[in-house]
């Protein structure tokens, strides 16, 4: 789907449910539906984090004002850890699964083995809807209980593995060693947890081409990889249909810089349950146009010094006041038996009385005392990294 396309379904799809939920319109305010044409338009929207949704949803349950359809409308409700819940919207893969499985390969009629967890929190049923929009039955495992597993991938010979990929290594490991015959696992659509290179490849040296998806609990499917005409896995994965996808700087609520790692912030254009500019507390960057690199930390990197809380937005501030800087980065360690500060900041004008500004703004905003060094740019590494706390665990 083009940005063009994208956003004339937005304009559509908020005017349909702006009178339909309170939370909605609370965040639009009194923008003008006509004016959001493009991605730089969504600035005019203030961002919606996970806090708000659990503060909102503590307030007015169950969901907080942001369903536009009454509950008995959903098909499914979960409850995910922090206190947020999550209704499903009735309709043909309504998590947006289905392309995801497809780009792995998966066909219509062929077993899928799902080992996401089915309590509570909507992952299993994420991937088991996509699996019989397909048409593809399913063994919903969820994870864990190994041996009854392997005797059903062996009774049912599923082509289709669905699940963390470190479990998926646990599987074949287990089913090895116990000369259990689990041959007919062929496919791998994974999630939940790192992929690295050398996972893949021993995964598929088992034969089990393996293919991964980036996805939430509030949102679905929110991006995943294709193959090239030679079969291979393109570089970072396609943004799903129906959703818009921004990288924030983290710590505001601004767009960042196209070639940075920031923020990954969502909006979802199906269900009747809509998020606007979802924070999703994860870090990202394009790998090119519609595609991101999947995921790469959390944004959320709030840190306790002297028992006050120094969050990213504060950092990120301090860029504001000072124009002249360019990335910043706030790094806490223990010197001595006290905790300690020292913010690292680009700049292409270095002086001391700037050093002795930024300074004087980190102590203003932050009530802290901490060390300032001023860097040339391109100096900081480009991870998305707003606060480093280098402090030993306790």
């Amino acid at each position: 789907m083009t940005d063009e396309a994208r956003f004339e379904r937005l304009r559509d799809r908020l005017g349909e449910l702006h009178g339909r939920s309170r939370a909605l319109a609370r965040q639009l305010g009194d923008i003008d539906l006509g004016e959001l044409r493009g991605p730089a338009d969504l600035a005019l929207i203030p961002v919606l984090r996970k806090s708000a949704i659990a503060a909102l949803q503590a307030a007015q349950p169950p969901f907080g004002g942001l369903a536009a359809a009454p509950i008995d409308a959903f098909t499914r409700l979960f409850a995910s850890p922090g206190g947020i819940y999550e209704p499903e919207s009735a309709g043909r893969d309504p998590w947006g699964a289905a392309k995801a499985l497809a780009a792995a390969g998966v066909e219509k009629g062929e077993i899928i083995v799902n080992c996401f967890s089915y309590h509570l929190t909507p992952g299993g049923r994420i991937l088991e809807s996509g699996a019989l929009a397909l048409r593809c039955p399913v063994i919903p495992a969820g994870p864990g209980n190994t041996e009854q597993l392997i005797a059903a991938i062996a009774h049912f010979r599923p082509s289709v593995y669905c699940g963390p990929p470190d479990f998926l290594k646990i599987v074949l490991d287990k089913a090895r060693g116990a000369s259990a015959d689990v041959s007919s696992l062929k496919k791998a659509l994974v999630s939940g947890a790192a992929l690295p290179p050398t996972l893949r490849a021993e995964l598929e040296g088992a034969g089990v081409k393996t293919r991964q998806a980036y996805a939430t609990a509030d949102l679905g499917i929110i991006a995943y990889e294709t193959d090239a005409a030679d079969g291979l896995a393109l570089p970072g994965m396609l943004v799903n249909d129906d959703l818009i996808v921004e990288i924030v700087t983290p710590g505001t609520d601004e767009p960042a810089p196209a070639d940075k790692v920031g923020e990954v912030v969502v909006t979802r254009l199906m269900g009747d349950c809509p998020l606007l500019r979802f924070a999703t507390g994860d870090l990202s960057a394009w790998a090119a146009p519609g595609r991101l690199k999947g995921w790469m930390g959390r944004a959320d990197q709030s840190a306790k010094v002297k028992g006050l809380f120094v969050h990213p937005s504060q950092i990120a501030e301090i860029g504001k006041r000072h124009p002249e800087l360019g990335a910043l980065r706030l790094t806490v360690r223990r010197e001595g038996e006290q905790d300690a500060m020292s913010l690292a900041a680009e700049t292409a004008s270095p002086s001391e009385a700037l050093t002795e500004a930024i300074a004087a703004t980190l102590q203003a905003l932050t009530k802290l005392r901490g060390e300032v060094a001023l860097l040339p740019p391109g100096a900081l590494p480009n991870d998305g990294k707003i606060i480093a706390d280098e402090r030993p665990a306790p």
